[in-house]
């Protein structure tokens, strides 16, 4: 069985690690160890969670928004989805941005994002002279029909 690995901040001694939902839940919801935060709208900031994660190798871990916080107060991730690599060893903070009309408080323990894992590959990138052909060739943004 694979595992993320955590540890706890000293600002961290007592909040849930990420967990899911539901048994199908693909999202892990990660909370705030800030006492308050408030969000005013436009703006950006950084909201820390007391923990540090190890990732297996191959293995990302990508921070997503939670869909209650967007439907009714605006918030969202601006970088969305971030990306934490397996070797990063700093604390998790969310990138939060409030694109609502009023200012947004959350609280400690406030379930503030998701995350989900996932596998990639790590590649190598050469460069060629030639590409192959496909039917598509290079349309986009809409060249496949709208039906």
């Amino acid at each position: 069985m694979n595992f993320v690995r955590f540890r706890r901040l000293p600002s961290n001694p007592d909040l849930p690690l990420p967990g899911r939902a539901t048994p199908q839940a693909a999202g892990y919801d990660i909370r705030s160890v800030e006492k308050e935060v408030v969000l005013q709208p436009g703006q950006i900031r950084l909201v820390d969670t007391g923990l540090i994660m190890e990732l297996p190798e191959g293995i990302e871990c990508q921070v997503r928004p939670r869909s209650g916080l967007a439907l009714k107060h605006g918030i969202t991730l601006p970088n969305s989805p971030g990306t934490i690599d397996p070797d990063y060893r700093g604390e998790v903070r969310i990138i939060m941005q409030n694109t609502g009309t009023a200012p947004v408080v959350l609280r400690r323990g406030e379930r503030v994002a998701q995350l989900v894992f996932a596998r990639f590959e790590a590649l190598e990138v050469v460069e060629v002279d030639e590409l192959t052909d496909t039917a598509r060739g290079d349309g986009g943004f809409g060249s496949t029909g709208s039906s």
